[in-house]
């Protein structure tokens, strides 16, 4: 017997503005998440975002192919209820910040790990009043506890849907300080993303892609674009 499948069942997906923002309808039956509760969002843009993905699916639903949708449900349904503990899990990423532990050598690899990180430092020093402490090696040494402070004090201002984006920047990247400058328009997402690579892709020069571990690397990447489209669109 084969595995159940959902079939298309709509033909036009709208967005629709309601009491607390906005939401789509499917022929004109308003989406709700997997809890049953009503998907609303705050934004249009967002809204768009997610009528674009249900209007793309063909004859059957795909969900691996609707991320803003998939992230909405879990703004709604998880994270609403758990940003005390989702702030938590995120900043502890701030005490051993990617950035933050270079190479000891070889020297192009340092070179490489400065000439990226160190302008994200000079950014996080500068807006968080406190300079990261820089590490050689994997040991793990404390961050200044005023700047994780600052640092977690940043995240906690971020909606449900803002946070449940930038978990996965995060995640995807392992890094706080790029998640946060990325919010701040330090640079291109891509731009970021490939900050959070620099180890990673020298180790590929030196030794070459394992054509596995390139799958994985392509959809981390594009789940880090993905939440930061997401993000963006929740911007005024």
């Amino acid at each position: 017997m084969s595995g159940w499948v959902k079939k298309r069942f709509w033909r036009d997906a709208e967005v629709t503005a309601c009491e607390g923002g906005f939401t789509v309808t499917l022929d004109g039956r308003s989406l709700k998440t997997p809890a049953k509760a009503a998907l609303v969002v705050p934004t249009a843009a967002l809204a768009e975002l997610i009528a674009e993905e249900w209007r793309a699916q063909g004859d059957v639903i795909d969900p691996e192919a609707m991320p803003a949708t998939r992230a909405a449900n879990s703004a709604i349904d998880k994270v609403r209820g758990q940003k005390a503990e989702v702030t938590e899990i995120i900043t502890a990423y701030g005490d051993s910040d990617l950035i933050c532990y270079r190479a000891e050598s070889p020297d192009a690899l340092v070179a490489r790990e400065a000439q990226s990180w160190d302008p994200l430092v000079d950014w996080c020093a500068h807006r968080y009043t406190v300079r990261p402490i820089i590490r050689t090696g994997v040991i793990h040494g404390p961050q200044p506890k005023l700047l994780l402070t600052n640092l977690e004090a940043d995240v906690a201002r971020l909606s449900s849907f803002e946070l449940t984006a930038f978990h996965d920047l995060v995640a995807m990247s392992g890094s706080l300080i790029i998640a946060l400058a990325l919010l701040d328009c330090f640079a291109s997402p891509e731009a970021l993303w490939d900050a959070s690579r620099v180890d990673e892709d020298w180790q590929i020069e030196q030794w070459g892609a394992d054509e596995e571990a390139e799958k994985l690397t392509a959809g981390r990447k594009a789940a880090f674009l993905q939440s930061a489209r997401f993000y963006f669109a929740l911007q005024p």
